[in-house]
């Protein structure tokens, strides 16, 4: 016997929830009847894969790799059926797309109005986190296609281009890189910076890219968005880094912060990353990430 896809659907919402009831009412089913399908489950598979504690569940080593391979099956089948149900219409009905912070306020608004008029059945449910959480979404099956920024190693993972976004520095008017002209790279030190928390891409991003250190020690101010970022920079606090299309969207539009582009890199470029949407491996709905990246397609990169 075979397990069902009902039996490792309960499975998976159970090391979701951590709770048999909490499991239940995911699954829209009573309790016993989640239950007995875990049960029936571990009977199949010959060996327990939950932990039953009071108050607690705890997956079993068995547990834990069904619950992984669990994740694609289950992903693979929803491809299955929104790849039938959509057969010939390309980007319409449910897509769950996900889109990093700094991207999503400032590449959105600009590109949803024509993507809803070239595909008006497209109903687009937007997700916005950090890039690990969003590559884990799309390997769990969690969403269809992912908007991130590269350089990002994630094996099982295909991409097509949306374009560059230039880096550029951020610094207060009275600063002395606010002086007119590009900034070398090497006239930035790491005590002057302010940069996003640990987690943001564009702040790996950045110092890869200019090859700085990254600050360390209790006094570093980090922010938590780029609103937040760009309120400290005007504070006088410390230089930043903006991606242009917030530049672009008028997050710095600020007598108080002033926006310099940096010297060309050795490639004869200016420092940037490379935007993309991406999706998981083996995905039915490739062609439709691929269709997204072209309608999301920044206008200089056309």
């Amino acid at each position: 016997m075979l397990p069902t896809l009902r039996q490792l659907q309960y499975l998976k919402l159970l090391a979701e929830h951590g709770s048999f009831s909490r499991a239940a009412e995911a699954a829209h089913v009573s309790q016993p009847a989640l239950s007995a399908g875990v049960q029936e489950l571990e009977r199949i598979l010959g060996a327990p894969v939950v932990e039953r504690a009071r108050g607690a569940v705890i997956m079993t080593a068995v547990g834990a790799e069904a619950v992984r391979r669990a994740e694609d099956v289950l992903a693979r089948t929803e491809d299955l059926v929104e790849a039938a149900q959509n057969a010939g219409r390309p980007l319409s009905g449910r897509f769950r797309l996900g889109v990093i912070p700094t991207v999503a306020p400032f590449l959105l608004p600009a590109k949803l109005p024509s993507l809803k008029t070239a595909y008006p059945n497209l109903k687009l449910f937007i997700r916005e986190d950090l890039t690990p959480r969003l590559i884990a979404a799309l390997k769990a099956g969690q969403i269809d296609a992912a908007v991130i920024a590269l350089p990002y190693e994630a094996p099982g993972i295909e991409h097509a281009r949306i374009g560059d976004d230039e880096i550029l520095a951020a610094a207060p008017a009275d600063h002395a890189l606010a002086a007119p002209g590009p900034i070398r790279p090497g006239s930035l030190k790491s005590q002057d910076l302010i940069l996003l928390e640990d987690g943001h891409c564009l702040r790996d991003h950045a110092l890869a890219a200019l090859d700085i250190e990254a600050p360390r020690g209790d006094d570093v101010f980090a922010a938590t968005s780029l609103h937040t970022l760009i309120q400290m920079v005007g504070s006088g606090l410390g230089v930043s880094f903006l991606p242009r299309m917030a530049v672009q969207a008028g997050l710095a539009d600020t007598p108080s912060v002033v926006i310099r582009p940096f010297e060309n890199q050795a490639d004869g470029v200016p420092p940037h990353r490379e935007i993309v949407v991406a999706w998981r491996s083996g995905s039915s709905r490739a062609a439709e990430a691929r269709l997204l990246a072209e309608a999301l397609k920044l206008d200089r990169d056309r």
